[in-house]
């Protein structure tokens, strides 16, 4: 679907009004203390997430300079425009356009001790479809791999590629974290590294519980 006001402009509009929204949910967390020790021992990571999940995870992560991917395509850059405006950085870029530039900005945020957060199925899919491409990063930089997954109780799903999450007003949202890793040297590193996040991403998915059971509609 073509939106008819550019990406800023959405951002805008509509960003006062995802905040009013994203301020009625009630989250819950499980395993915090796996990101939060990170966070003390000033580790740098990257958050690992499917790209259905991006709305509240966005919200409950904000204003601390993450670095997030974004599409150079005009499409991918509405929620980049929000995220902006929530404390967010960006590398520009995407698995099919500027990979590489985006992969340069990623590693120099994560070598200057910062954090990232990557959606190995975006930006267009297909859905829940590992791409590994930050994993590379993760290695390059030494930084932990922290994969991740948030639910909510009651939500809208849009018909998007990827049904993409709205929790309802005064949601429940659980944010289950993962065991955090490293990504060990060389091509087996990486192969071996990709096989733990894609079961990671699973083993928090299932533990969500509310996964994919909110209301859809278009």
């Amino acid at each position: 679907m073509k939106i008819a006001v550019s990406p800023r402009a959405a951002a805008r509009i509509l960003g006062p009004v995802i905040s009013s929204l994203a301020r009625t949910w009630r989250v819950e967390t499980v395993h915090a203390e796996r990101w939060q020790g990170l966070v003390e021992s000033h580790r740098p990571h990257v958050f690992l997430l499917w790209h259905d999940a991006l709305l509240p995870l966005l919200w409950w992560h904000r204003g601390r300079g993450v670095t997030i991917v974004v599409s150079e395509a005009q499409d991918g850059r509405y929620l980049a425009e929000y995220a902006l405006r929530i404390g967010y950085r960006q590398a520009i870029g995407s698995s099919t356009r500027g990979g590489v530039r985006a992969l340069m900005g990623v590693v120099k945020a994560l070598r200057d001790g910062g954090t990232a957060a990557f959606t190995p199925d975006g930006p267009r899919g297909p859905r829940r479809e590992f791409k590994g491409g930050i994993l590379l990063a993760a290695q390059r930089s030494g930084a932990v791999v922290l994969p991740l997954h948030a639910g909510a109780d009651r939500a809208w799903h849009l018909s998007s590629w990827d049904r993409f999450l709205v929790p309802k007003p005064f949601a429940r949202i659980r944010i289950v974290y993962g065991t955090p890793f490293e990504v060990e040297p060389g091509e087996q590193g990486l192969a071996a590294a990709r096989v733990r996040a894609e079961a990671e991403l699973n083993g928090v998915v299932g533990e969500v519980q509310w996964d994919d059971g909110a209301t859809d509609t278009a």
